[in-house]
């Protein structure tokens, strides 16, 4: 996991009772009266991790806080987002190009839950940039963002986070490249939108979306209003899925299965 972000507190933030999302402690979390939960972190650079955040199977609703549901933008439109508007689950993770974890997460965790949940429809995953490395974090979020508007947002993603490409920088040369290699078709308007007040403000956006929810470090990530801190290993996140679509269910889903079992 990454180092805590540092920031300047923002008018909206200020406004919100925070929920932290942060690894290795628990967290008095009082919104809406709703108790504390706690949230871990990989025990080391090298390790699978922990998988005690998502306890999942025996009570659905057990670490899931209904008003972080909210969170979730569920806009067709959305090109940093994969999956249905409208699946059961939704899965918003914050996090960083420059974060170790967070490239953990999306070489070796990530891959899975798209073929099991996003294909079937059941999971929806939406990115939020949160760039906490300083200037370079910045740029290369606002270029995912710009290679978001020529549909290959999740293709620049792949690039970025491969083995070894933090290692190389995020310039101005570099972001090039990246979005070369993601099939960006026009890299002049690539580079207009990139350095864009429209981007900067798409980042700024989920910047403080992050900092409204006291998200201190990445990646960090909501499952249908279950805060999860850190690359947790792929059960973690399987757990809390699972859980969040079973939850998901119409309540009279059971009650009509019984009922026709009865009428046979």
């Amino acid at each position: 996991m990454s180092k805590p972000a540092s920031k300047s507190a923002s008018p909206s933030a200020s406004r919100t009772k925070p929920i932290v999302i942060v690894a290795g402690v628990a967290v008095a979390a009082a919104l809406l009266g709703v108790v504390s939960y706690t949230a871990t972190k990989p025990s080391s650079p090298g390790s699978s991790g922990s998988s005690a955040v998502a306890e999942a199977s025996a009570d659905p609703q057990a670490g899931v806080y209904a008003e972080l549901e909210k969170y979730a933008r569920r806009d067709a439109s959305d090109k940093l987002a994969l999956g249905r508007a409208d699946a059961p689950v939704v899965l918003i993770e914050y996090a960083d190009f420059k974060c170790g974890y967070c490239g953990k997460f999306a070489r070796d965790t990530e891959p899975a839950l798209i073929e099991k949940y996003v294909e079937d429809g059941t999971l929806r995953i939406e990115w939020r940039n949160f760039p906490i490395f300083g200037e370079e974090s910045e740029a290369v979020a606002r270029a995912s963002w710009a290679a978001g508007q020529q549909d290959r947002f999740w293709q620049f993603h792949k690039a970025a986070y491969a083995e070894g490409a933090k290692e190389k920088g995020f310039g101005t040369e570099r972001l090039a490249a990246l979005a070369e290699e993601a099939g960006v078709p026009d890299l002049g308007r690539f580079a207009k939108d990139s350095g864009s007040e429209a981007a900067r403000e798409a980042v700024r956006k989920d910047q403080e979306q992050g900092y409204e929810l006291g998200a201190s470090s990445t990646p960090s990530f909501l499952v249908n209003g279950r805060p999860i801190a850190g690359a947790q290993p792929l059960e973690t996140f399987t757990e809390a899925i699972e859980a969040a679509a079973e939850s998901a269910k119409p309540a009279s889903a059971p009650k009509k299965a019984a009922e026709g079992k009865a009428g046979r």
